[in-house]
């Protein structure tokens, strides 16, 4: 019987690299000589911590981030971005969240949704996945395009596709 899972994974490689080429820009950009820039990753906790001399700066800094997630064929939707708050010694920071999984709740209007397209498809919730089997092929490649069709805010990749 096939089936597929729907997932929402980030290629933390991919991202490490895209954070390593806004390091490289922060050093070259004309406007942020002497100021002290930084960008930063924790992999353990899933964050990236941006800090600068002012916040125009670190908006500067998060449109380069996107610039070069989207470059490396990642979905900036797998970023969360917190409030602008300001430094001790006058300059600005913002913590980034990576998101990956699928919530509970998000989980649960996908699996209203595909059944509400009405076709013979059985969606179940594993964990921070959506698994979804058919007796037909064709089913899951016509939820596969419902599913990017809608706004879930987050990444979606469709994986194990199995026959």
């Amino acid at each position: 019987m096939p089936s597929m899972d729907v997932v929402s994974a980030v290629d933390v490689q991919a991202l490490d690299n895209a954070i390593n080429n806004v390091k490289r820009d922060i050093t070259t950009r004309y406007d942020f000589r002497n100021i002290k820039s930084e960008i930063s990753m924790n992999r353990k906790e899933k964050t990236i911590h941006l800090q600068s001399g002012d916040d125009v700066k670190v908006k500067a800094m998060t449109e380069i981030l996107i610039g070069h997630v989207v470059r490396f064929g990642l979905d900036p939707k797998c970023l969360d971005f917190g409030k602008m708050e300001a430094t001790a010694q006058g300059g600005a920071e913002m913590d980034v969240k990576i998101k990956e999984g699928i919530q509970k709740e998000t989980a649960q209007k996908m699996v209203k949704f595909i059944k509400s397209l009405k076709l013979k498809v059985e969606p179940a919730i594993q964990e921070d996945q959506l698994r979804i089997t058919s007796k037909q092929i064709d089913d899951l490649q016509e939820v596969m395009r419902q599913l990017k069709a809608q706004d879930y805010d987050i990444p979606l990749q469709f994986v194990n596709l199995k026959r």
